[in-house]
This record gives structure tokens, sequence and C-alpha cells, in this order.
């Protein structure tokens, strides 16, 4: 088998060698990350999916190709001195893709469908702040409890966008399995072969007229070195990913084709806290101060990434900027030493080691990642074991708290600061990995949800960050980067911190 493993990858690099494939006319063909979970916006919950969800439905804001939020089914938005009321006036003549009204009444609709437990929205969370939605003639009200200046954001998202809610209710579940779909946004689902392809045609009502794209069909393709491989052969116009590794040759082959930029989202690894040992906080200190976080980020990884100290990316965190803490600064043997003092504290040291599992992903650079650290603590007397696993039994391991210390990260759903700290509260469920339970974490949270005006919002969560980092239920790494493969016939890309590039802002040249 070996020997005629290797004459098939040279046969495959040969392939992608020539001049790239002919692509169909007015039809983009994407890669997606991985195959659609549904097509129910409001169940949505990962990145691949919640992208076939923006490109079908749209709400009363939307987020554009220069990952700017801008009105979508809404003419704009006003806000009451307190900033507990927004009023969104709808466009005129709304309509769904077969031709039925788009109302205020119907985002009113929406909004209880979303917090109904019968729905099982995963993102319901993300709007507890909402506390209704009401129709005041062709304009939507939404009252809020405590402020939101990032809410035009978090309104962009497939959760709020319109439904056909008189087609749900009479359908139930059923709703998503017609041909076309019935959407609100630039397109509609005309064909879905599971794990081979999804066919996204015009809606013929949609209100911005013709998207320049007659036809979108996505792809999925969970491996990034085949689907760059597919990309350099012809056989897609856009992929979003590329090993990190390959960036040279991806250089030498298809020159101008990668794209890389900040990206809102942050890489790191979790502690189990509610079980020994890292139930300790001054193991989980130690642990983090040995790791040497600008060689993982410029080093290891590479292509522009940026270490990281806190969860809250540089884009989004405003005036104070990205956390970094004093040790930040440290030389390697002082954190060493600080940390070798900890874990002497915690009954650990050379003569009675720490041992544990890190627990990650099926990926490359996990691995790498994981073995960059367990190579760092080994001075400190620690064993770290290597377990690794497909990327569903790794999540679903994590919602059960079944680790000790496991990969993990959080790509904002909100270019705001709260959306990346309010997963480690107390109260947040599943999605707090670590267990990680801290009243003052919480209460400074709550006073940072509590500002409305921006600059100082930002300071209010960046003290409470800053208390995340201190009690180290986690361990940030770096703040992603977006890379992307881009074919020359595909125009008005723009790199942006979102990473939103929806088919109806590109055009084909």
């Amino acid at each position: 088998m070996c020997r005629l493993f290797l004459p098939l990858l040279l046969l495959l690099s040969a392939c992608t060698d020539g001049p790239p494939a002919r692509a169909p006319e007015n039809r983009l063909i994407r890669l997606a990350d991985d195959e659609v979970k549904t097509l129910d916006p409001q169940k949505s919950s990962d990145l691949a999916t919640i992208r076939i969800g923006q490109e079908q439905f749209e709400g009363l804001a939307r987020i554009n190709g220069e990952g700017r939020v801008e009105p979508g089914l809404a003419t704009g938005w006003s806000i009451s001195d307190d900033g507990l009321t927004w009023r969104f006036p709808l466009r005129p003549d709304l309509r769904f893709s077969d031709g039925s009204p788009i109302s205020a009444a119907t985002f009113a609709r929406v909004f209880t469908r979303l917090r109904d437990p019968a729905t099982a929205s995963p993102n319901a969370a993300l709007f507890a702040d909402i506390d209704r939605v009401e129709a005041d003639g062709a304009t939507v009200v939404v009252r809020l409890r405590a402020p939101m200046p990032s809410l035009p954001q978090l309104l962009a998202l497939p959760s709020m966008a319109a439904l056909p809610v008189d087609r749900i209710a009479l359908l139930r579940d059923r709703w998503t399995a017609q041909r076309p779909l019935v959407t609100s946004g630039a397109y509609r689902l005309t064909e879905w072969r599971l794990n081979e392809r999804l066919r996204l045609d015009r809606n013929p009502h949609w209100h911005g007229g013709k998207a320049p794209i007659a036809t979108v069909e996505w792809r999925p393709v969970t491996d990034r070195l085949t689907a760059m491989r597919s990309f350099v052969a012809g056989e897609a116009d856009v992929a979003n990913d590329f090993p990190p590794t390959r960036a040279d040759w991806i250089a030498q082959r298809r020159p101008g084709a990668a794209h890389v930029a900040p990206f809102n989202g942050s890489y790191y690894f979790v502690f189990n806290t509610t079980r020994p040992p890292f139930d300790d906080i001054r193991i989980r200190r130690a642990l983090s101060l040995a790791v040497d976080r600008p060689w993982i980020a410029t080093r290891l990884i590479g292509l522009g990434t940026q270490p990281a100290w806190g969860v809250v990316p540089p884009a989004v965190a405003g005036e104070p900027g990205p956390y970094r803490p004093a040790w930040a600064a440290w030389s390697r043997e002082r954190r060493l030493a600080e940390a070798g003092r900890l874990l002497a504290a915690a009954g650990y040291g050379p003569d009675r080691p720490l041992s544990f599992d890190v627990r990650f992903n099926s990926d490359a650079d996990h691995r790498r990642i994981a073995v960059a650290m367990a190579a760092m603590w080994r001075p400190l007397g620690v064993e770290a074991h290597l377990l690794n696993s497909e990327s569903s039994l790794h999540f679903a391991s994590l919602r059960r708290r079944d680790f000790a210390f496991a990969r993990s990260g959080w790509i904002g759903d909100v270019a705001a600061p709260e959306n990346y700290l309010a997963v480690h509260r107390a109260d947040a469920g599943m999605i707090n990995y670590s267990g990680y339970a801290s009243p003052a974490f919480d209460r400074a949270l709550d006073r940072a949800m509590a500002v409305a005006d921006p600059v100082s919002r930002a300071r209010a969560m960046r003290k409470a960050e800053a208390i995340l980092v201190e009690d180290a239920p986690l361990i940030p790494l770096y703040h992603y980067v977006s890379r992307a493969l881009v074919a020359p016939r595909v125009a008005d890309w723009h790199d942006n911190a979102p990473n939103s590039h929806p088919s109806w802002t590109l055009r084909l040249k």
C-alpha cells in the first residue's frame, strides 16, 4: 500500500501544477469547512451552517462584504436616550421569495419562536438582554433589559432574520424540506445533495434586486489540504482556509490567491476547573506562565498570527487594546521560576510530577501546539500526554467536562467584548467548558453590561477580562487570522476582521 500511495500523491501534485480548469459562467463555487447541519437559521450554531444561513435569510441589519453592519430589511435605526429602546423602520413592500409579505409583526413572531424552549435554539442565550420585540405599524421596536451598543450586529445573525413564520406554523420542522426554500435574503436553496453540494439561486423578490451572481454552489470539504488542492486545480472559486505550512507552495502556483487578515477570534486551551488538579488556581497559573505565546503565534503558526494573553481580539477590544498582563514582559527564566514556585506550593515537582492529558480535535496545527506546550512544561517536571479525537467527539467531551485540559477557542457571533466574556460566566451552561465560576467576574461583567457609553463600556469589560485571565481557567495562545483562497475571476473581495464575504457582495469577472 505504501508503494502505491506515494505515486498517487505525486500524480495529484502534478495534476494541480497545470493551468486551472475552466470555471462555469455566472456560478460561484465555494468550499465550506463542513457540511451544513440544519437549514433552520434558529437552530444553527457552527460557522459553516451560519454562513449558509446568511446567504438565504436577512434581518433588520446585515454584515456587508467589508465587515461593517448596515441596514438590511430595515431602512436604519434610532435609539432612545437611555439606550433601551431601538426602532427599525422597514423598507417598503418587503416579500419572501415566494411573494408573501414581510411585516413588522414577522419579527415579533420570529423572536417569540427563538426563545420558545420547543425551538431549542442554541443561540437563544445571545438574545437574553432583549426584553421584547413589538410591531408599531411598519416599524419594529426592540426593547432591551440593558444597554447594548452592538444590537444591530446581533440582529444581523440568521437567528433573528425574517423567517416564513406562517409556513413554519403550518409545516413545523418540515418547512425546510421545501424546494425552493422560502427565504428572505439574496438567495434561496434549490438543491441540497448531502456531503456533495448545496445550490443557491437568486431570490426573485429580494429587496436588493438581482444578486450580482446568479448561482452559488457550496461544497463541503473538511480537510484543508484537500480544499487547497481542489482550489489550485480550478475546481472552486473560494476556499475558506488553507494549511499555513503551504503558503509558499500556494504563492508559487497561484500568486495573489491567498488572503490572510486579522480575524475576530481567539484560540485557547481550557482547564477543567471542577475537579483536581485544575481546581487549584496555583497549578493553572503555573502552566499559563510557562507557555511562550509569541513563539507559538509567530514561529509555529505564523502568517501574521498575533499572541494572546486575553480572550478579546484587538479589533473588538476598543480603546484599551488587547489585554496584556504585566508578566507578559518577563523573561522566560523568570516565568519558569515563578511557575516552579507555584507548582511546588501546590505539591508538585520533579519528585511528584504533575501528569495529565492534553485533549485536542484532529488537526495538524492543534497537535503541533499541544506538542509545543508539553515541551515548554517539561523543565517543570510536568508530564503532558496527547489525546486527540475527531471534532464531534472532542466537543462532546468538552460539553460533558470529560477532560482535564483541552483545545477550545471562540469566534465571536458579534464583535463586542461581552460576546467573548459571557461564555465564561457561571450560568453560561455547557458552553462554559472549563466550569469556571467566579462571582467577582460575573459581577464585573454585569457592571460592564449596564454601561451604555462605548468607551466606558470597553474599559469596564477590560476589568472583567483581567479577573478572568488572573483566575486562569484557560490559556489564551493567539488571536486568529482568517485564511482564504480566492480565484482571480472573483471581484469585490475585501479582507476584514469579521471575515464576512456574503455572496451577494461579490461579482464574477
